[in-house]
């Protein structure tokens, strides 16, 4: 039901199931009980249990599974497929399992974590680098998480809030490339400055530094003060150093209030 309400043929819902005996691992857990279990609208004293499967009627009664409902997310304006990311991934020899999911500390904007079990080595680098050509930028994933193996709820299913904060452990996504003189360092510079990191590299993201909607005003107004242009909000989110260097290089047209424009549509497409 969605809404306490069953959905007419063709309408995507979650799929509850009732009856007894139909999930292990709850006994003696309410809290956890409380999250996937709720009553029954039709037969009172009875509950549903909460499957997080996004199915639909057709018209001949059966159910047509679509996928997870945990598995879109919305990020920076845009809704995410998180299972599309999972299945590019997957397709990969050396990838045995992946699972994506939305991150975020509170002194960080949020962004996509992969989260990888593999057979041997592999290059996360290389593995973005390859995503790129078949994503759209906002869908890569900023970090990337290899483990031994994937935790696991009682019902053997991947217990996704069990998944570790991406931190140390993550792999590395890029060799260091020292930023050139000139444009590049003093964009590198700031960036040390605004997201209190380090180093940055040519090949370094400022939201995957750190940064967000409120340190990128910052970034921006900087860039205008040393440049005199006025940098797209957008092209701060999914380009690197480098090419926001090469952006700036490049005679722009005169677009007198293009950079508050950018801000105002960022935060309208976020609301």
């Amino acid at each position: 039901p969605e809404g306490d309400r069953l959905q007419p043929v063709g309408v995507s819902g979650e799929l509850c199931i009732g009856g007894r005996g139909l999930a292990r691992g709850y006994l003696n857990r309410p809290e956890l009980t409380q999250a996937r279990f709720v009553q029954h609208p039709y037969l009172e004293g009875e509950r549903l249990y909460r499957s997080g499967d996004s199915v639909h009627w057709t018209p001949r009664g059966e159910l047509v599974f679509e996928g997870r409902i945990d598995s879109q997310v919305k990020l920076r304006g845009y809704r995410i497929e998180l299972g599309e990311i999972e299945s590019l991934l997957s397709a990969y020899d050396a990838v045995e399992e992946a699972v994506a999911c939305k991150v975020g500390r509170q002194d960080q904007e949020d962004s996509i974590c992969a989260y990888l079990v593999c057979s041997q080595e592999v290059d996360p680098f290389q593995l973005k680098q390859d995503l790129r050509q078949r994503l759209p930028e906002y869908m890569v994933p900023s970090h990337w998480v290899q483990l031994d193996a994937m935790p696991l709820t009682p019902n053997g299913k991947i217990d996704r809030n069990a998944l570790p904060a991406p931190g140390t452990e993550s792999l590395q996504q890029a060799p260091y490339e020292e930023p050139e003189k000139g444009l590049e360092h003093d964009l590198a510079q700031m960036w040390i400055r605004i997201l209190g990191v380090e180093r940055v590299g040519r090949k370094d993201n400022f939201f995957e530094l750190g940064g967000n909607s409120l340190s990128s005003v910052e970034f921006l107004a900087a860039v205008e003060e040393r440049t005199g242009q006025r940098l797209p909000l957008a092209r701060v989110m999914i380009e690197t150093l480098e090419e926001l260097a090469a952006h700036c290089r490049t005679p722009q047209k005169s677009q007198r209030g293009s950079w508050a424009r950018s801000i105002t549509d960022h935060f309208k497409k976020s609301s």
